[in-house]
């Protein structure tokens, strides 16, 4: 290291700094093996050094993700050998050459296993040493209780009872390990996306009434790790999650998140198959465009920008530690052993049309602004390419000394200068934007400018996204071109080189499962909605509350007795309905419509009391009477005494079905909700006050007579 270099360590993060003014080469505390990694190297170090004469050391797959490192222990006369070898050696082994197996901090298959276990029992010459991490070992112990548990389930009842879910990659060895030792129902996913694809309310419908447990591979994303938390909670809540997420790989990813924020260029040492540097690259990569991923420090980029200040080194696990001080020196000499020279040279470099560049803004008119680009010529940003906005003022938005990133279109020596373009570069910035979206599943907005074959397309931080029909949460067969010029919030569905897909559908699909959740987090009996009747049964009536259906039987449609729903209502009526009973386990919910306000025997009492008299409507006959209509659902027996003032055959010879008549009411016998009418006690009053009329009549006569001879 050079004499100049300063090795100190940051209080707050603990991380190696190499210091020269204001640029610094900054190395992360967690860089390199982790403690799994390191105990299982040392492991097969110490055997080489005190390796007996004729004794083979293997290992059981490369033993890290590092070839560099590989190619040490094959020089070392260490070899690589597999579980279907393994009978093999141990057939091999002598007292001669006795031979020792080492198992890699990833692990082995429980068949693996115990086919070393044999292997060692029969030969004395033949020995495994088990170098899996602790970490592993965990899980190991995680998915074996649970199969032993879903076997005493198909015991005792005949059928599983647990389904394992492990966030992954598939085909990695830990992972491999890991299923080995679950028998039954189970799943790898790579991200939260595919968990919820994975999830169908089919599936969990299946897995409702079993134990869904979630492990993950211990070098996974810790925010992947939660969003899929959040999912599998969300959608069973008969899930148990295990955090067996390493605590060192997070303590890694989170310090290499916040060194990227704070560094120029972030260079991400490790293996390109291993799983936990390819995480910290696309980590770095997210946060800082200029993050390099390399393996040693001959990769490394043979020039650093003078604009670098400050680099970044991060190292996955299986990553040697000379090899990160070997990159550390490489990296201190180009950021921080910088000359006048290099700057003179840099200053007077020439730009060419493709390159982007950040110039200083040195003046300002209606339209266009003009840079130093710190070159011969000067560059120059017309308004069409800064802002689409033709009512936007260059003068607002920018001022003398502000600095911008610019797109260089064309070059012109001769004139002395650069056509540049800001567009361009926020376009691109955008695109980067668009990518951490995607890599996140975080929503966008976007604004829908066309019909395309197969879908639409919309404009998303100035770059175009395709959505499918499928995706575009229209109908099957429904108008695409109504959504044109709508404003809609989606997530990008896939990218390729710089095309992206998109899908409206998946966030109306979230939209939806967030207000359903809400719902059923609310929902009590007694509580009353306004909903629209949604489809209609023989039985019932479908009643849509806001993304929730629920029923209404027949029964609680109508006081009266009904044969079919659409003799009360009718699918797209808004009706008000309360809530009688609801099993969230099963999403069912029973409604009820009618009221004790709509109740007709309710109404009738209210309205009518013994001796009012109502216009009734005859409804039907029988032997002994008529049956007439008061209220809409409350009917009176007129009995055939009541019918007429004088003896008749039958009702008939009166009255016939759809007459209307008036009735007195003479009883109501409200304990078996009955009314008594008569047509009679009309009659007899009619004629009674008849009867009285000519004496009335006499007796205002004399009246008068009396008067006049006063």
């Amino acid at each position: 290291m050079n004499d100049f270099l300063q090795n100190g360590i940051t209080a707050e993060e603990g991380w190696t700094e190499y210091r020269r003014g204001d640029r610094a080469v900054i190395v992360a505390k967690n860089a390199g093996f982790c403690f799994g990694v390191g105990r299982a190297t040392k492991a097969v170090e110490a055997a080489i050094a005190d390796r007996a004469p004729g004794e083979r050391i293997f290992t059981l797959g490369q033993l890290i993700h590092n070839e560099t490192y590989t190619c040490r222990l094959k020089d070392a006369g260490v070899e690589v050998t597999s579980a279907e070898d393994l009978p093999v050696l141990c057939a091999e082994a002598s007292g001669q050459a006795p031979v020792r197996v080492y198992v890699r901090a990833h692990g082995m298959t429980e068949e693996t296993e115990a086919l070393l276990a044999d292997c060692a029992a029969r030969n004395p010459f033949f020995s495994g040493i088990d170098c899996t991490c602790f970490f592993v070992k965990k899980i190991h112990d995680i998915c074996r209780e649970q199969s032993l548990l879903n076997e005493r389930s198909i015991r005792e009842t005949g059928r599983p009872d647990r389904v394992l879910l492990v966030l992954g990659t598939a085909d990695h060895p830990e992972v491999v390990g890991f299923l080995s030792r679950f028998k039954g129902e189970k799943h790898v996913f790579s991200n939260a996306g595919e968990l919820e694809a994975l999830l169908t309310p089919e599936t969990v419908e299946k897995w409702a009434d079993m134990s869904v447990i979630m492990v993950a591979q211990t070098t996974q994303k810790t925010d992947e790790y939660e969003k899929s938390k959040k999912i599998l909670k969300l959608l069973l809540t008969n899930s148990y999650i295990f955090d067996t997420i390493c605590n060192v790989t997070e303590f890694r990813q989170k310090e290499a998140a916040l060194l990227a924020r704070k560094c120029d260029i972030i260079i991400v040492i490790g293996g390109r198959h291993s799983s936990n540097s390819a995480k910290l690259y696309s980590i770095c990569k997210s946060i800082c465009a200029d993050t390099v991923w390399v393996e040693r420090a001959d990769e490394l980029p043979n020039t650093i920008p003078s604009s670098c200040r400050k680099a970044g080194i991060v190292a996955g696990a299986s990553t040697p530690r000379d090899i990160i001080e070997e990159v550390a020196n490489k990296m201190s000499e180009q950021v921080l052993n910088e000359n006048f020279a290099e700057m003179l040279e840099e200053s007077l470099k020439t730009i060419k049309t493709g390159d982007t560049l950040v110039g200083t803004v040195t003046a300002i008119n209606d339209g266009e602004i003009q840079l130093d680009l710190g070159t011969k010529v000067t560059g120059v940003i017309k308004k069409d390419q800064i802002t689409d906005d033709p009512a936007a003022k260059l003068n607002e938005m920018f001022k003398i000394g502000d600095e911008v990133e610019a797109f260089v279109i064309r070059v012109s020596d001769v004139e002395g200068f650069a056509e540049l373009s800001k567009k361009r570069v926020d376009s691109d910035k955008n695109w980067k934007t668009i990518e951490a979206a995607y890599e996140n599943h975080e929503n966008l907005e976007g604004k829908i400018i066309s019909v395309n074959k197969g879908g639409v397309v919309a404009l998303v931080l100035d770059n175009q996204v395709f959505i499918p029909a499928a995706h575009s949460g229209v109908p099957r067969d429904g108008d695409l071109s109504a959504l044109v010029g709508q404003t809609v919030t989606l997530r990008i569905l896939e990218i390729e080189g710089k095309k992206a897909k998109g899908s409206i559908r998946l966030v109306q699909r979230d939209e939806r499962r967030a207000r359903e959740k809400e719902f059923w987090d609310t929902i009590e009996e007694g509580k009353i909605y306004t909903g629209t009747v949604k489809s209609m049964t023989s039985y019932g009536a479908f009643v849509d509350l806001g993304g929730v259906d629920g029923m209404v039987h027949c029964s609680e449609l109508s006081w009266k007795h009904i044969k079919n729903p659409a003799e009360v209502v009718a699918i797209g009526d808004e009706i008000t309905v309360f809530v009688k009973s609801f099993n969230i386990e099963k999403k069912r919910i029973s409604l009820g419509y009618k009221t004790e306000a709509t109740n007709p025997w309710y109404i009738f009492t209210h309205q009518y009391a013994v001796g009012d008299v109502a216009s009734v409507k005859i409804v039907s006959l029988v032997p002994f009477g008529a049956f007439a209509a008061i209220v809409d659902g409350v009917d009176g027996l007129i009995h055939i005494s009541q019918i007429a003032d004088h003896k008749i055959g039958k009702p008939a010879d009166v009255l016939e079905i759809g007459q209307v008549v008036d009735a007195k009411i003479i009883d109501i016998d409200s304990e078996n909700q009955k009314v008594s009418l008569s047509i009679r006690a009309l009659l007899e009053e009619a004629k009674a006050a008849e009867e009285a009329a000519p004496a009335e009549l006499a007796e205002a006569a004399e009246e008068i007579v009396y008067s006049d001879e006063n």
